[in-house]
């Protein structure tokens, strides 16, 4: 299982999560806030936001806590801000060398036995106030300060930018801080979700949900991108994708659906794609083999190849963009 999303603070901006959504994301991670209890200044709109159309978050904390006791009430400060939300995905503990240099300064020497007693005290308070628990930590942090029981004790968000997964156990893996969002202005972190937390947390009765509470929306379709030929139509792209001219004009924010422009790339709902017959582009994901997309979208490796001028089927690379036919 891999579900797509992504997570943001303030640094993002203001988000148009409606975009976000329709470009095919399944989940957002929010900043809520830092230390003692200063809130994200973003936070409160971009949760409001995902709730009222149905795009599942989680929320995280960025530690500087300088002991356990202060963890704990790092904690309470971030439950107090999101308990008026709706949060599918875990609560999560963001614990990382900006944190650990804070609290040097402090005239606390930062320690392994002490990075694991604040994600201790963090998460098992909010596990106390029935939420689902989870932190966060890049590569080299990892292996210097935390370790594989804690991983195993409580959910984990791993930072690390590769083309492809090393195989670390974790329900998340942030694999970009450099990924390009519709709806949201330069940079972005992405993530993949290996753990269907929605399912889980409700299952548990965790996040104030339970079994009877309804399932999160269904996700949004994926989308391609479509290159618009000479003598292209929106609504005659419309016809041949199986869409709507409203659909593709809200999609890639056209104004005038009478005016598009040859060379310019449009994205189309992934499952209309059949019909096209122009040249038709895929973004590599996470994890994809070029056998894999080649039966996805009825082709054959060696076109897919040679289309492209790949030399090596086995080395593609998340990110990068392919012609499909």
């Amino acid at each position: 299982m891999e579900i797509k999303g992504l997570d943001v603070s303030k640094f993002q901006g203001e988000v148009d999560w409606a975009q976000v959504k329709a470009a095919g994301y399944r989940f957002a991670m929010l900043r809520a806030g830092y230390g003692y209890s200063t809130v994200d200044p973003e936070f409160h709109r971009n949760a409001s936001e995902c709730n009222r159309i149905g795009l599942p978050i989680g929320a995280y904390w960025f530690c500087y806590a300088i002991s356990p006791e202060a963890a704990a009430q790092e904690a309470d400060s971030c439950i107090s801000t999101v308990s008026g939300y709706r949060l599918d995905y875990p609560v999560c503990y963001d614990i990382e060398q900006a944190g650990a240099d804070y609290i040097e300064k402090q005239g606390v020497s930062f320690t392994p036995a002490l990075a694991q007693d604040l994600v201790k005290s963090f998460c098992s308070r909010v596990e106390s106030k029935r939420y689902f628990a989870m932190f966060y930590s890049n590569r080299s942090f990892f292996d210097a300060y935390l370790s594989p029981a804690l991983a195993r004790r409580y959910a984990f968000w791993y930072a690390r930018y590769t083309d492809a997964f090393d195989g670390t156990g974790c329900g998340i893996w942030q694999y970009t801080s450099t990924g390009r969002v519709p709806g949201i202005a330069g940079n972005v972190d992405l993530d993949i979700a290996y753990v269907d937390y929605p399912a889980v947390i409700r299952s548990a009765g965790l996040n104030h949900l339970d079994s009877t509470s309804p399932a999160p929306p269904s996700p949004a379709p994926q989308y391609i991108t479509y290159v618009i030929q000479p003598g292209d139509t929106l609504s005659g792209i419309a016809q041949r994708f199986g869409t709507t001219v409203g659909t593709l004009a809200e999609l890639n924010g056209i104004s005038d659906p009478d005016k598009i422009y040859a060379g310019n790339t449009l994205r189309v709902p992934e499952n209309n794609s059949s019909g096209s017959s122009g040249p038709v582009y895929y973004t590599i994901r996470p994890g994809d083999t070029l056998s894999g997309i080649a039966v996805k979208y009825g082709t054959t490796v060696s076109a897919l190849a040679r289309l492209n001028g790949i030399s090596d089927p086995d080395r593609i690379y998340a990110g990068d963009r392919i012609r499909i036919r």
